[in-house]
């Protein structure tokens, strides 16, 4: 299935969650030991190998995005920037801006690791739905890409709901390649979106 409209593409980028994620640096004070928890008070979360992966996704990127239309047609063009950041080294929050066909769009989305799920977990929301998507994902055996599954509505059809899967691959510290897909009725996935990240300078 592929978004037939500019407003059902870009409505398409929103809820593939415009999946911003490669190589950055997280800040001293992520690294910084942490001190005692008071009496009475949990103890800090614990950094695992996940968290220090995501470790990757802080910074400063811009962003160019293509949608393919078809055979023969030229794809849809979209430009944006993505500003991220830690909380606490555990969990990673990023601020997208995205500007396609005279509109504009922004977005949050977080992710993390929860070792109960053995999962990596997140969310998304942006200014042009109410839905609240929530990620699973899962890292690729050379840790070089993260696979993020979620559910939710059809980009056609709101009042059906579809599964969808992003997945980010490291390329190297100063760009990451995102492609959307979505399930369809048999099974298959069919790509329809595809976005370079680039660390600005």
């Amino acid at each position: 299935m592929r978004p037939t409209s500019p407003k059902s593409i870009l409505w398409g980028i929103c809820i593939s969650g415009l999946a911003a994620l490669a190589l950055g640096a997280l800040g001293a004070a992520a690294d910084e030991p942490k001190e005692p928890a008071p009496a009475g008070m949990p103890a800090p979360a614990e950094r695992l190998p996940e968290h220090v992966w995501l470790d990757q996704l802080v910074g400063e990127w811009t962003v160019s995005m293509e949608i393919p239309m078809g055979p023969g047609v030229e794809p849809m063009k979209a430009e944006g920037s993505e500003s991220s950041r830690s909380i606490g080294g555990v969990w990673y929050v990023a601020d997208g801006k995205l500007s396609m066909g005279g509109q504009s769009m922004s977005s949050m989305m977080t992710l993390g690791y929860d070792p109960a799920k053995k999962s990596f977990v997140g969310t998304w929301i942006d200014t042009m739905q109410i839905h609240l998507w929530t990620y699973t994902g899962t890292l690729d055996e050379a840790k070089k890409s993260l696979s993020l599954l979620a559910e939710g509505p059809n980009m056609e059809d709101p009042t059906k709901t579809s599964r969808y899967r992003d997945v980010i691959e490291v390329v190297s510290a100063d760009h990451r390649v995102t492609t959307s897909s979505i399930q369809d009725a048999d099974g298959a996935w069919t790509q329809y979106m595809r976005a370079d990240y680039r660390r600005k300078k």
